[in-house]
């Protein structure tokens, strides 16, 4: 995705949406066109019609027109007819869509935040180009290679735009710190920055490991495995693997992410598609390296494609118990064909289906809106809040290795379903969040006493830091200079929940994501029921074991 944003909840979404149209299920490889005999005729017969319609629109209307986008635009919406994720992605697009899915990007290596206009670094990445110069978190950025980027309506597209590169090459960037008088001026030369597809891993107990994956891109295996083997050496014995918000990838590295926790040679996923040229079986093949701890795993409405293959493999083999709300229902399979234009055509070749049998793909027969609509009728539905609001029909009734019963026909349904938390959520608290302000807060008072957090370890932070009145205070004036109406009611609401922000975004500039995610998990409903899920199966299981050794 280029630099590292963290923006509005809407911004933050972005990456989400991106992927599901671009990135969620693909195959790895792609594969020149080669159309079938039958339909060879018909094909000739389009490629003329289409090749005189645009050679007529180029000599003859009335107005120029760039016949390249034409031709996108074209192209674009024959592709809308077919299904909602095959894509056409134009050559000037590719780096963005790549980036999504590649291991690293070439850039300068900072996480950023959009305030008030401006860009604010959160954090230099650790050993990237950006740090190595001397920026600083809390410093803002206001010129790159002289030309103002301040109070110009800049957007997160725009920034990677200017701030990533070929490698090698230098941007300079004007920068204002506090306490300086005058503007800084920093010459980056742009370097590989490693992406990380693995937001955190950490023991949450003596016993309890947590994982967050983010996506399945290149490098996401190899992260996960170094992370279930760290987490092991610090003695974890049962695991939450979060994947909510996840929107897939490639399948292959989910495929290997379930063998680790399959034994046997298990079915994991198979594929079906025209013919059985793309028809496929992938099975449990290797010793993994948590094959017997308990596992939960966390899912919810953005978990999609790769996220529901390895939820599902793990459900249909009852290896794992699956907690959170019904994922995204994306079960077609992409491969991406290159262009001679260096664009790309991602075309559904396949479905997937769990190896129970069943096809997760949610209906799509209603057209692009209805399908695009579907996550937000969910809501209306009260779908988020009551398990009961879904129904699905016996014709789609499979069941697990175990016998249990599951159902295909749109997304996994977790075993366990967790409402939506929304009590503690107001008007006031979103549009403190869609500022940024709440971010920018903490920021700034870890830069103004940076000097005596660290002096902390982890353990008194958390046990010891508290976010006073007066800080929240403080933070309401900063708000109503920004407009923002303060409400009592909603603040008042809302202020467990802001307090509890506050202080794992301090966390998160004094520890990294270790530190911010134990302290979000404190008021994550979810995460909660997980622990809480684990903790239930371990006495399970140990009053099973005494049972079978009475006998």
């Amino acid at each position: 995705m280029g630099e590292t944003s963290t923006n509005s909840t809407f911004q933050i979404r972005l990456p989400f949406f991106l992927a599901l149209a671009l990135a969620a299920g693909i195959l790895i490889g792609s594969s020149s066109f080669r159309g079938s005999t039958q339909g060879a005729q018909a094909t000739a017969k389009g490629y003329l019609k289409f090749r005189d319609i645009l050679s007529y629109v180029d000599r003859d209307y009335v107005d120029s027109v760039n016949i390249e986008d034409l031709s996108d635009f074209a192209i674009s919406s024959m592709l809308e007819k077919l299904d909602p994720h095959t894509t056409y992605i134009p050559a000037a697009e590719m780096d963005m869509a790549r980036s999504y899915l590649e291991g690293d990007y070439e850039g300068i290596g900072v996480e950023f935040n959009i305030f008030r206009d401006t860009i604010h670094v959160i954090a230099p990445l650790s050993g990237g180009p950006a740090a190595a110069v001397g920026l600083q978190a809390g410093d803002k950025i206001i010129k790159v290679d002289g030309q103002n980027i301040a109070g110009v309506g800049i957007t997160t597209h725009n920034i990677f735009e200017k701030l990533r590169g070929p490698k090698g090459t230098k941007v300079n960037l004007t920068v204002i710190r506090k306490n300086k008088k005058s503007p800084m001026n920093f010459v980056v030369a742009r370097h590989r920055i490693p992406t990380v597809s693995v937001d955190v891993s950490y023991m949450v107990d003596d016993l309890t490991g947590y994982i967050k994956v983010n996506r399945f891109a290149a490098n996401t295996y190899d992260e996960f495995k170094a992370a279930l083997i760290k987490l092991k050496k610090e003695g974890m014995q049962r695991l939450v693997l979060d994947l909510r918000g996840n929107p897939g990838g490639y399948m292959d590295k989910a495929t290997k992410m379930a063998d680790e926790f399959i034994s046997g040679n298990k079915k994991i996923v198979y594929t079906n598609g025209k013919g059985t040229k793309y028809d496929s079986e992938t099975y449990a093949r290797v010793k993994g390296e948590f094959e017997e701890g308990l596992l939960v795993v966390l899912i919810d409405e953005g978990s999609a494609s790769a996220s529901e293959i390895l939820a599902g493999a793990l459900q249909d083999n009852d290896r794992a118990l699956i907690v959170g709300r019904r994922s995204f229902g994306k079960g077609l399979v992409q491969m991406p064909i290159s262009l001679n234009d260096g664009s790309e055509l991602r075309l559904t070749i396949s479905r997937y289906y769990t190896p129970s049998g069943r096809s997760i793909q949610k209906p799509y027969a209603n057209g692009a809106e209805d399908y695009e609509l579907d996550i937000s009728k969910r809501y209306e539905r009260g779908e988020y809040f009551h398990p009961d609001s879904i129904h699905f029909v016996d014709s789609l009734k499979y069941k697990t290795n175990n016998g249990r019963i599951v159902y295909g026909g749109g997304g996994i349904m977790p075993d366990v379903f967790v409402a939506r938390d929304t009590a503690l959520v107001t008007n006031y608290l979103n549009q403190l969040n869609a500022k940024n302000l709440v971010r920018e807060f903490a920021l700034n008072y870890y830069r103004d006493h940076e000097k005596e957090l660290k002096k902390m370890d982890f353990r008194q932070f958390r046990a010891s830091f508290t976010i006073t009145d007066q800080m929240l205070q403080q933070l309401v004036q900063e708000a109503t200079a920004l407009k923002i109406n303060y409400k009592a009611q909603e603040f008042s609401r809302s202020k467990g929940l802001l307090k509890n922000s506050i202080k794992a975004y301090i966390a998160r500039n004094t520890f990294g994501p270790e530190g911010s995610f134990p302290i979000l998990h404190d008021q994550d409903e979810e995460f909660q029921q997980a622990l809480k899920q684990l903790k239930q199966a371990e006495m399970q299981h140990r009053q099973f074991a005494l049972l079978l050794q009475k006998k």
